[in-house]
């Protein structure tokens, strides 16, 4: 996959279970979108919102965000149905939450394949764990579809047992 020169000053994530942010999203000013099925969307909601995120993306009108699909983790029960359907969603990449190995990734790329996903489909990765972090050089070397990294601060601070800071210091190591 071709090394993307996008700026991506601003990437807001929306809620994929809310119809009007998803409508929104078309007029805000930002670089980059991620259409949240994962934290952003309570558990008897995450098929309706995978349902909807598809819809949305099929409807077009975003002009030249990127656009991400965060799906829920692979070890979940909505995982494997969020990957197959953003696979062939017209997105621009999928997040998958919790990256611990290059394995998994591998694994993501797989469903993606067999669900009919389209060569320039990238594949980004959420490093918010301890391991993810001791594997992250294993994982950027995972794939050629990878196309990023998005740290998880929030969850990863959690693990960490650290204090969130301004300046986040306790996270420099995980961020460095």
């Amino acid at each position: 996959m071709a090394a993307s020169s996008r700026p991506r000053r601003s990437v807001l994530y929306m809620p994929g279970s809310n119809p009007r942010a998803l409508d929104k999203a078309r007029s805000l000013a930002a670089d980059g979108l991620i259409f949240d099925l994962e934290d952003a969307v309570a558990p008897e909601a995450k098929e309706t919102a995978r349902r909807q995120v598809v819809e949305a993306l099929s409807q077009g009108g975003y002009g030249r965000r990127e656009i991400l699909v965060r799906i829920n983790g692979l070890g979940t029960a909505w995982g494997y149905a969020d990957l197959q359907a953003a696979a062939r969603s017209g997105a621009d990449g999928i997040l998958i939450p919790k990256v611990e190995s290059a394995d998994m990734v591998r694994q993501a790329e797989a469903v993606m394949l067999a669900n009919g996903a389209p060569d320039n489909l990238g594949l980004w990765c959420m490093m918010e764990t301890p391991l993810g972090i001791l594997a992250a050089a294993d994982i950027a070397r995972s794939t050629p579809r990878l196309a990023g990294f998005v740290m998880g601060t929030s969850d990863l601070a959690k693990d960490l047992h650290a204090a969130h800071t301004a300046l986040r210091l306790p996270m420099l190591v995980s961020l460095g």
